[in-house]
């Protein structure tokens, strides 16, 4: 794995499209959680497993398989590095052929309005959030990129629609983005994992 110089590589194309090709087809990744620790909320929180999926900055993790083999066969990943998303893709061609892998920028979803049930987040807004390095007073930038963000996947979701957000960053600064003018008619849940280190689970759903 070829780590940043510094953290706001994290934020860049440059960096993850560099990484993954020094990585091999079948080197994979996971922030924070794997489906297994998860699986249980992800299960109740999606209890129909035909709900069309949108997963967020895949990257090379083995979320969307896992939740594909315990019965999610409506999945759609995208990612703004086109190395990973070939690659993804070409690993999951044979077993899971009707998985979708798209190269997209999560600011700027190339989807039609109200086609997704449910969209997961797995650290992806964290990488938006790089560019700043302090996080009491996020720069301009990174403001903008998290609503866009957060405005592209209200847009997506159907009317009874979730977003949901694991990430390490406690309420204080993750709240502001997930909550205001560009995320009207929502209500924001959120839950503690974790024990000796913590991490978040945010669920924005949207209200009919």
């Amino acid at each position: 794995m070829t780590l940043p110089q510094n953290n706001q590589e994290y934020g860049t194309k440059e960096y993850w499209n560099s990484r993954y090709s020094d990585e091999t087809p079948d080197d994979t990744f996971d922030w924070f959680k794997s489906y297994a620790d998860l699986a249980d909320d992800i299960r109740t929180l999606i209890p129909d497993k035909s709900a069309r999926i949108l997963m967020l900055g895949c990257g090379n993790s083995k979320f969307s398989e896992d939740m594909w083999d315990d019965g999610y066969k409506n999945i759609v990943n995208v990612d703004y590095s086109a190395v990973v998303i070939e690659r993804m893709q070409a690993r999951n061609s044979t077993t899971k052929p009707e998985m979708q892998w798209h190269e997209m920028d999560v600011r700027s979803l190339a989807f039609p309005d109200s086609v997704f049930d449910v969209a997961i987040d797995k650290g992806t807004m964290d990488a938006l959030m790089t560019s700043s390095s302090d996080v009491w007073n996020p720069s301009e930038q990174v403001i903008n990129d998290c609503v866009a963000e957060v405005s592209e996947v209200l847009r997506v979701l159907r009317a009874t629609g979730s977003f949901i957000y694991i990430t390490f960053g406690q309420t204080h600064f993750r709240k502001r983005y997930l909550t205001g003018e560009h995320a009207p008619n929502t209500r924001l849940e959120i839950k503690t994992l974790g024990e000796a280190f913590h991490y978040f689970m945010y669920v924005l759903r949207k209200d009919s």
